[in-house]
């Protein structure tokens, strides 16, 4: 029998599995370069943004929060393409690696802003080309790497994999923690440093404080060098990890649509999708060339036939695949919402803080750096709630993933409602200190604890074994489709005229009355949701067989 080069299941032991170390040393430092890049583009487009001529040509805030959800939906969208691509043809580990290049390029190009290819190219253009392949970069990695985590259990240590999807969320948060402190200081210099002037030589002080430090393409390369770094700890790892072999297009199509279905799905669903990158490449060159909006591009009023084109696509799909996967779609519209909040400490809270009184333990933060309180409190909140509360929870009521995510809807919104108290003061005239965003960033991530590792681990576990990658896609589609709908509101809230029809504290207690009405609604629809859990079977696979079949773990009530 030839000698296998790769693992191909599980193997059959009770402790952490041999790839573990190298999954979450990617994942740290690929997390460290996407929201060291991810805490900076909003502040940059609205504050050091200029033209081909060095001149000053920033975004109004509402513009920049438009363009920065839109990224995000666009690059949590795009994990449908990775997925189909490691499921069906090329395996994870591939597409992982090959998708991490160009991610590296994409912060590349962002990092030429502030070099002097961008008098050639204008700032704007290599900011869009940029974020494009982060987004597609990120965006393709994103189903295989966190299914890639689940892949390596199988039924002799399957207990171990509650705790490695909190491990594998600490790990996120450990690289968000420390760029999100250090990358917004390298594009505008704070007084941060102040207090350790005294405790430095003076030649690192005035490297410390040098403008050369404090320039954009310092800030967006630095986030790409750690990129560089994610995918050769990833390479480094690729003989201790479980390998899933790809099933075929052919049989992977079969897995997800009956074959009776295919012939009329792809005649509803091709030329609707289109027709959705016609215009969104429309509302790209009208942005880019000042054109206006993607209406004003074609000639034609887009809005209600894109939002027709997206119905007609989500009825398409729902009614073409098979209903294990059709029941897993059930959570992501109701945690949609929970990410159009969460996703808004990167931009409306960013642009909120600008008001405040920053000056907090002897420091004058910068606004984008108070975000920094939300990945530490996620490392303080995640064990505690794993080995105290949720057990301590557990002896008066069964705490399923769902109950969890429906606590969760309700905790954030009242994160985004003390945020509309926090803007009655600064509308009144007042500056609060900053303590109270802290507080808000508190109850957010307490909300973000009970639903996001949740629905992690329900869509990994849900999923039909050949079909990880694009089953994890209900994860990601969620965060897609929630910042579309932010993306949505602050494109329709913009007026001709520059004005704002929702703004100030009616713009935060809109998305507090959307939270509260669809937690209630996912309270009343949850109890009749009945799953099972899958995960990879044990026994030995040939590279050239189909993967094992998944065995049933107890229901999911």
């Amino acid at each position: 029998m030839a000698t296998e080069k790769y693992l191909t299941s599980p193997p059959k032991i009770s402790t952490w599995p041999p790839g573990v170390p190298y999954i979450i040393g990617n994942e740290a430092a690929e997390r460290f370069s996407y929201y060291g890049m991810n805490a900076i583009v909003v502040i940059f487009w609205t504050t050091f943004l200029r033209d081909k001529a060095g001149n000053l040509d920033v975004m109004r805030p509402e513009q920049a929060e438009a363009w920065y959800h839109t990224f995000v939906s666009a690059l949590y969208f795009l994990p449908l393409v990775g997925a189909i691509l490691a499921d069906a043809f090329f395996g994870k580990f591939w597409v992982v690696f090959w998708l991490s290049i160009v991610y590296c390029a994409g912060h590349a190009t962002l990092a030429l802003m502030g070099s002097a290819v961008a008098h050639t190219i204008p700032p704007v253009y290599l900011s869009a080309i940029g974020l494009f392949l982060i987004a597609l970069g990120a965006g393709g990695i994103k189903p295989c790497v966190s299914t890639n985590v689940g892949d390596q259990f199988g039924e002799t240590n399957r207990h171990l994999l509650p705790r490695l999807f909190n491990w594998f969320y600490f790990s996120i948060n450990a690289g968000s923690a420390l760029s999100t402190l250090l990358i917004p200081w390298l594009l505008e210099p704070g007084s941060i440093w102040d207090w350790l002037k005294n405790l430095l030589p003076v030649s690192v002080s005035n490297f410390l404080v040098s403008p050369r430090l404090h320039s954009p393409d310092v800030a967006f390369g630095l986030p790409g060098i750690f990129m560089a770094i994610a995918t050769v700890i990833f390479w480094m790892g690729r003989k201790k990890f479980v390998h899933i072999p790809p099933v075929g297009g052919r049989q992977f199509f079969d897995d997800t649509v009956p074959r009776q279905r295919q012939r009329p799905f792809l005649l509803i669903f091709i030329p609707l999708l289109c027709f959705l990158l016609v215009v969104a490449t429309a509302a790209l060159i009208g942005q880019i060339k000042g054109m206006g909006s993607a209406s004003a591009v074609l000639g034609f009023g887009v809005g209600r036939p894109v939002l027709a084109a997206v119905v007609l696509i989500l009825g398409a799909v729902i009614w073409a695949i098979r209903p294990v996967l059709r029941y897993i779609l059930i959570p992501v519209p109701f945690v949609a919402m929970f990410w159009a909040l969460w996703q808004q400490n990167f931009s409306s809270w960013i642009v909120q803080a600008k008001s405040m009184d920053r000056h907090l333990f002897g420091t004058d933060w910068l606004p984008e750096q108070i975000q920094t309180v939300n990945p530490l409190f996620i490392l303080i909140m995640l064990p505690i709630f794993s080995y105290w509360l949720y057990p301590f929870v557990e002896k008066f009521v069964r705490l399923t993933p769902l109950r969890k995510i429906g606590a969760g809807l309700f905790v954030t919104a009242a994160s985004f409602f003390l945020v509309a108290m926090i803007q009655t003061r600064i509308d009144a005239g007042a500056r609060p200190g900053i303590m109270w965003q802290v507080w808000a960033f508190v109850i957010l991530t307490a909300g973000e604890t009970l639903v996001s590792p949740t629905h992690l681990e329900f869509s990994y576990t849900q999923g039909p074994v050949k079909l990880k990658s694009l089953v994890m896609c209900t994860y990601l589609f969620a965060i897609s489709l929630g910042n579309q709908f932010t993306a949505g509101v602050n494109f329709f809230i913009q007026n001709p005229d520059g004005s704002v029809k929702l703004q100030g504290t009616s713009y935060f207690m809109f998305f507090v009355w959307v939270m509260l009405g669809t937690a209630v609604l996912f309270a009343i629809v949850t109890p009749f949701y009945k799953g099972r859990t899958y995960l990879q079977d044990q026994t030995e696979v040939a590279s050239d067989a189909e993967p094992a079949v998944a065995f049933a773990v107890q229901p999911e009530a």
